[in-house]
């Protein structure tokens, strides 16, 4: 029996069955979905947090008419207030735009998206203490102003009403101690006063209401010495309320 043939046959089959084979996986693979990683979004350009309400700031739209809309532009004293006392921003045109431990520039980047694009009526600007708390050497008081001279700029050629604070006091910062930072504050705060006269804007007071006679914080309206209470902030409701009257009337 001439068995040659039936190799050549068994290997054409062989071959035929591998290629067969390879070909299957290689529709399998080319069939099957691709798993897609995705990649975690990067924020570290992000630097004044313009990512914080810009969802937000998206469902909330333009002004009703007749709706006479504030901005509270801050940091942890404003952003703390929502969850402390939130009956204060309840049913009112009040939009809270407060990101704990923000410096003045990095408000000021903030400014376009979260004041002039909400098209208030007025802004109120809270600004200057986590400059001086992060002072290594290169933040001054002048600097501060300018950052703020920028902000009311901006705000006046949109006619946006400027309400300007007077810096709560602070005798220490729990988290840099030592860095006296009373004396500052009050610099900055006659400069900002100064400055409030002489460009007819609104001040509004911070800083009396909540002094001890070490121009700290008195103790029964603070949680720490440097940001209010819940009585801290009906103190702040009070003459707040009195600035947004006198800035929209």
């Amino acid at each position: 029996m001439n068995i040659k043939p039936i190799i050549l046959l068994t290997a054409a089959l062989l071959t035929g069955l591998s290629g067969y084979a390879q070909q299957r996986n290689a529709d399998s693979v080319a069939n099957k979905p691709s798993s897609t990683v995705t990649a975690k979004e990067d924020f570290k350009d992000d630097w004044a947090a313009l990512s914080h309400y810009a969802i937000e700031n998206k469902q909330i739209g333009a002004p009703k008419p007749g709706e006479k809309r504030v901005v509270f532009l801050g940091s942890s004293i404003f952003e703390r207030w929502k969850t402390t006392v939130p009956e204060f921003f309840e049913g009112k045109p009040y939009l809270n735009r407060g990101i704990s431990g923000q410096i003045s520039p990095q408000l000021l980047i903030r400014f376009r998206q979260d004041v002039i694009d909400l098209k208030p009526k007025a802004v109120i600007i809270l600004a200057g203490s986590n400059d001086i708390a992060g002072n290594t050497g290169h933040v001054t008081n002048e600097r501060i102003m300018d950052n703020i001279k920028s902000m009311v700029e901006l705000a006046k050629l949109h006619h946006i009403k400027v309400i300007l604070c007077a810096y709560l006091p602070v005798y220490d910062y729990p988290w840099r101690k030592g860095l006296e930072p009373a004396n500052k504050i009050i610099a900055l705060n006659k400069l900002i006063k100064a400055y409030v006269v002489a460009n007819n804007l609104i001040l509004l007071d911070y800083f009396t209401p909540f002094a001890d006679e070490r121009n700290g914080q008195k103790a029964d309206l603070t949680v720490d010495g440097v940001h209010p209470n819940a009585a801290g902030y009906h103190i702040m409701a009070d003459v707040t309320e009195k600035a947004i009257s006198k800035a929209l009337n």
